[in-house]
């Protein structure tokens, strides 16, 4: 191959690692999006352990699984991170296959730590990846598409799991688990073959220090800042998820059906991220966030309303409310994560990306302590949910501007490293 030729073929790899790289986590999404609903129909209907105790070993799984995060973002810093995304779909996939095998508590116990550990493992590294491939600039496009084929996948998964929920058939989930464990298959092994990061440079005395590393993460306080602002934008997603068909059912019984139908309408708005992206292009990323926090407060004061209107008029209202979350997670969701990236230092940016996800690690563990709240009035959830999204809204241009300012300008400007 000449001098002239070898630009024009790295372009091409370039291209068909972004295009394999999409293929391999809209894989990846598609059995997640299949197999999560029946979880705990499974572990009732086919394993037969109680429905009380089935909640409680999935619980302390999921809480197991939060020891991994640490871990995989220093193996990010050290070996990159196509390989910890690559044992992230082995976890699962090995987790899933424990579940086919479960006879009892115990083997449920494991299962479900295997799975979320491998499920932290994947959110704590596959940002470095999309990234690393992602073209040189700005990379809110890139992981704006992701987005749309992920979403989009996991739409499609839930779909037929909604189905299937309807069938309870042990031989049918017992597929449907097996159909999830050969997606992680898959999508490893796309990863595997046809994903080729940009080569990076060998790893720094702090990426090389574990404990050097994490004093990194703990000593940036603007970027700790950035984690907390985030958690307080991403509560009303995840309150919208497990509180309100709780609320319409307390409120309105009949009405559920509102809920279900608003999720299905949120997840098909995320084929709108690109053309926000686009439209806002001229934004600071931080702007961005703000506004979209400003509609998410908005949401939960519209949702309060419903406590006083008549009981016929509660689920068409909040399902038209839901106008506002979409608009608010559109615009924050469409730049928070490329602003992580972007305000990552390079020595540390795997474990500064690893301790970003705790910040939607713990909106979604808040989310049913905001429905338990409900005990205490119907409007108690909606007035922390909007509380917190207008913190949110103030706080993140006052943390933007203690961030590094390529990463919060406008579409996120190349770091001047990069321009040298």
């Amino acid at each position: 191959m000449s001098d002239e030729d070898a630009p024009a073929s790295a372009a091409r790899r370039a291209v068909r690692s972004r295009r394999a790289l999409l293929v391999a986590l809209g894989v990846d999404n598609l059995g997640s999006g299949l197999v999560l609903p029946l979880v705990v129909l499974y572990v009732t209907t086919v394993v037969g352990v109680p429905l009380g105790t089935a909640g409680l070993l999935l619980t302390t799984g999921t809480v197991a699984g939060l020891l991994a995060p640490p871990l995989a973002g220093g193996l990010v810093d050290r070996v990159g991170p196509k390989a910890v995304v690559v044992v992230s779909q082995a976890l699962q996939a090995a987790g899933v296959v424990v579940y086919l095998l479960a006879d009892g508590a115990a083997s449920v116990l494991v299962a479900a730590a295997l799975v979320a550990a491998g499920t932290q493992t994947f959110y704590s590294s596959v940002f470095a990846l999309i990234a690393d491939v992602a073209p040189a600039g700005p990379k809110d496009r890139t992981f704006a598409a992701v987005e749309v084929v992920r979403s989009t996948a996991f739409g499609a998964g839930a779909l037929v799991a909604a189905v299937l929920v309807s069938v309870v058939d042990p031989a049918v989930l017992r597929a449907a688990l097996a159909v999830d464990a050969a997606s992680f298959a898959v999508c490893a092994v796309l990863l595997v073959v046809l994903v080729h990061p940009a080569r990076r440079t060998a790893p720094s005395p702090v990426a090389a220090d574990p404990g050097r590393g994490s004093r990194a993460v703990l000593r940036d306080r603007p970027y700790l800042a950035l984690i907390a602002v985030t958690a307080l934008l991403a509560l009303p997603s995840d309150f919208l998820l497990v509180g309100v068909a709780v609320y319409l059912r307390e409120l309105a019984p009949g009405s559920e059906w509102a809920a279900g139908a608003g999720i299905t309408a949120l997840t098909a708005t995320s084929l709108l991220t690109l053309t926000v992206v686009r439209l806002t292009s001229h934004w600071r990323r931080t702007t961005s966030m703000a506004l979209g926090g400003c509609c998410l407060a908005a949401w939960a004061a519209a949702s309060a309303v419903a406590i006083w209107l008549p009981t016929s008029w509660v689920g068409p209202w909040v399902l038209a409310s839901l106008v506002l979350l979409a608009g608010g997670s559109l615009l924050f969701g469409s730049r928070v994560n490329a602003l992580a990236e972007a305000a990552a230092p390079a020595a540390s940016r795997g474990r500064h990306l690893a301790a970003f996800q705790c910040a939607f690690t713990a909106a979604a563990l808040a989310a049913p302590l905001l429905v338990s709240a409900m005990a205490v009035g119907l409007w108690l959830p909606w007035l922390l949910v909007g509380a917190a999204a207008l913190a949110g809204a103030a706080a993140v241009p006052l943390v933007g501007r203690r961030l590094p300012q390529h990463a919060v300008g406008p579409g996120g400007s190349v770091p001047p490293a990069a321009q040298e």
